[in-house]
């Protein structure tokens, strides 16, 4: 991670949450109040997002100690005393809720992707992340997919070229579009192109795709478009991806399955901060 943009977002949800400052904490304890508390785990987790937690309190006083019992992407079970922390009780309670909400959301990635990459198992078949992030935290949670065993689809437009349903139709189908860009890009970025049917995989195969994606198609189908490619390109899954699918699209032998369910939709892991 950017350390610079991770100070940064970090800054910007401490704003967001205290405002003015905490006028509950302010008022009923003394500047030099102390105060112990424990983090634990409610649930089977893969921890993620130490650091960002450790980030938050550290913004707001340096003399929190926060002691760790589990590492980033450890496996913790329900019960468990993630970490220990001792500090100025008005800088414990003011950043409480920035930095669980931080190591909840990511702690739940890293969970759910975990989840997928253990479906995949032995298959050679590798989860990845998609843009379908929350605007502003892209950079950490795809991070959390990482730590969960996945990789990282393209971070950005500019990362790599990708052709969609839509440049498609706009351009007169996918050949033009890929001819349009092959006269425009550099011999080594790969292209990639997004297909609906079996006909469209024939025009990916036609224009000599890199990767073709299917998009939103049912097990049968995926079974004839991998058969139709035939290792002439890169072939990745994508839509409607479920634990009870991922498996299945694993073992119909694709390389790759993108979900966007584990940024933009995942369930975030139930820890909490108790105070002693």
């Amino acid at each position: 991670m950017n350390p610079i943009a991770l100070e940064q977002i970090i800054k910007q949800a401490l704003l967001e949450d205290i405002g003015a400052g905490d006028l509950t904490g302010e008022a009923i304890f003394s500047e030099g109040h102390q105060s112990t508390g424990r983090l634990i785990a409610k649930q089977p987790l893969i921890l993620a997002g130490t650091e960002v937690f450790r980030k938050v309190f550290q913004q707001l006083d340096n003399r929190i100690e926060l002691v760790w019992n589990c590492r980033e992407g450890d496996s913790a079970a329900p019960g468990t005393v993630l970490a220990s922390l001792r500090g100025p009780t008005r800088a414990l309670l003011a950043g409480e809720r920035v930095a669980l909400n931080f190591l909840q959301h990511l702690t739940g990635i890293a969970t759910a992707t975990k989840d997928y990459v253990r479906l995949c198992s032995g298959t050679g078949t590798v989860i990845v992340d998609t843009r379908k992030t929350t605007p502003g935290l892209r950079m950490l949670e795809k991070y959390a997919v990482t730590v969960g065993g996945g990789k990282n689809h393209r971070y950005a437009l500019d990362a790599m070229v990708m052709i969609k349903d839509n440049h498609s139709k706009a351009a007169g189908g996918i050949l033009p579009a890929v001819q349009a860009v092959r006269r425009r890009i550099s011999p080594f970025i790969k292209i990639e192109v997004e297909v609906e049917c079996l006909e469209q995989v024939k025009e990916a195969l036609t224009a000599a795709a890199d990767v073709i994606m299917l998009d939103n198609m049912d097990l049968d189908t995926v079974k004839q478009a991998v058969a139709l490619i035939d290792g002439s390109a890169l072939i990745e899954v994508s839509g409607n991806i479920t634990e009870e699918r991922v498996a299945a699209l694993a073992g119909a032998g694709v390389d790759v399955i993108s979900s966007g369910a584990l940024t933009h939709s995942v369930r975030a892991a139930d820890i909490s901060l108790k105070f002693e």
